[in-house]
């Protein structure tokens, strides 16, 4: 299945109207509208190289909480109204989901934008964050979201994950938590960060039911960083029993490990496309906080508990930009159980071949790139 297709219409109206239904929801007060762009440019820096100056109750002053209700939160919206579509996520009713680290409850609010399939299921959601004013924020945000008629059960709980007894659930997710826990680790210390990977799919693991269709969902930023910890995760779910069923197209190793050098340069898998469908609204704050946003960039990855009728299907993740090559062609990089694969061909096939498409038919392998290493296949 291809991944990231543009917003369907339904969704990118309701991806337009948040900014609206948060203004109405949580009124900004005059002191705080006026200096809103330089308060979400400050939450920006404390959220990435202020990162040790942050502190665990940021969310709990009120222009930091304003800030990220309007500048974050729908930003993360969009990233996974973009993503969920494309996922095999299957749901029935009575089915539990489990969001840990969930912030101001943004997957529920983004499966209910973007899977409107899961609208009248009647669904548990066990929604974990040590932070209580965005506990607070999100019951109130998701409550003026999806109304009073939602048949949904959200439950939230205030505490730290490792020391919480949750209920099994047949759909477990962390959104951007790893990149939190982990994200003061040196880039060099490989070692603690496999060990943490190895202690995180025990967590996401032991959280899921035990009954043949247990899914776990991680979504980081598309740092190299968040790159290498998913490849480390997803080892340690393989062994745990879950296979990957998406980005990847295998179940072998991992051609983008991250932290290693492919070709005399780092690769990692991450995913990226132009945010032209993103609301207008959120773009203008975006230029006005010195955060203009052309691109939007996530590292993902989602498994399922292995089955004997599982088959992943078999074909080429388009991961990479395209890039230009000699002899007028164009190519870009893919991820294969064959290992890193250079796709190339002409310019318009290449370019139609976007970001996160699964390539199954009409090409050929020809050999290896001598500058990438990688397998050269030919798109015909």
């Amino acid at each position: 299945m291809n991944l990231f297709a543009p917003l369907p219409p339904d969704t990118r109206r309701l991806l337009d109207d948040i900014h609206a239904l948060i203004d109405t929801t949580f009124p900004l007060p005059g002191r705080f509208r006026a200096s809103l762009p330089s308060d979400v440019a400050e939450l920006s820096r404390l959220l990435t190289s202020g990162r040790g100056e942050r502190g665990l109750s940021y969310m709990g002053r009120p222009q930091f909480l304003s800030a990220y209700l309007r500048f974050f939160l729908p930003w993360n919206l969009y990233r996974l109204c973009r993503l969920l579509p494309g996922l095999d996520i299957n749901l029935a009713a009575q089915d539990r989901i489990t969001d840990l680290g969930c912030g101001p409850l943004t997957l529920a609010a983004a499966l209910w934008i973007s899977r409107p399939e899961l609208r009248l299921l009647p669904l548990e959601f066990q929604c974990i964050d040590r932070s209580g004013p965005a506990l607070d924020a999100g019951k109130k945000f998701f409550s003026a979201l999806a109304g009073e008629n939602c048949p949904w059960k959200i439950h939230t709980i205030k505490g730290e994950l490792g020391a919480i007894t949750l209920k099994p659930a047949a759909l477990v997710c962390a959104v951007n938590v790893f990149n939190e826990m982990h994200g003061d680790i040196s880039r060099w210390n490989t070692g603690s960060l496999k060990h943490n990977a190895t202690k995180a799919a025990a967590v996401l693991t032991g959280h899921t039911v035990r009954a043949g269709q247990a899914s776990i969902l991680l979504v980081e930023p598309g740092f190299p960083r968040c790159g290498e910890f998913i490849s480390l995760l997803r080892t340690g779910l393989l062994e745990r029993g879950h296979e990957p069923l998406a980005p990847c197209p295998h179940d072998k190793r991992c051609p983008f490990p991250g932290g290693k050098s492919t070709g005399g340069k780092n690769r990692w898998c991450h995913f990226s496309w132009e945010t032209g469908d993103a609301p207008s609204a959120l773009h203008r704050l975006s230029r006005a906080a010195g955060i203009p946003k052309e691109r939007a960039v996530l590292s993902f990855l989602y498994t399922r508990e292995r089955t004997e009728h599982t088959v992943l299907p078999p074909g080429l993740r388009v991961i990479s930009d395209a890039f230009p090559l000699p002899g007028n062609r164009f190519g870009r990089y893919c991820c294969s159980d064959k290992g890193l694969v250079l796709l190339a061909g002409e310019k318009n096939s290449i370019v139609h071949s976007v970001c996160g498409s699964l390539i199954q038919a009409d090409y050929r392998f020809d050999g290896t790139d001598p500058k990438s290493n990688a397998l050269l296949a030919l798109k015909t």
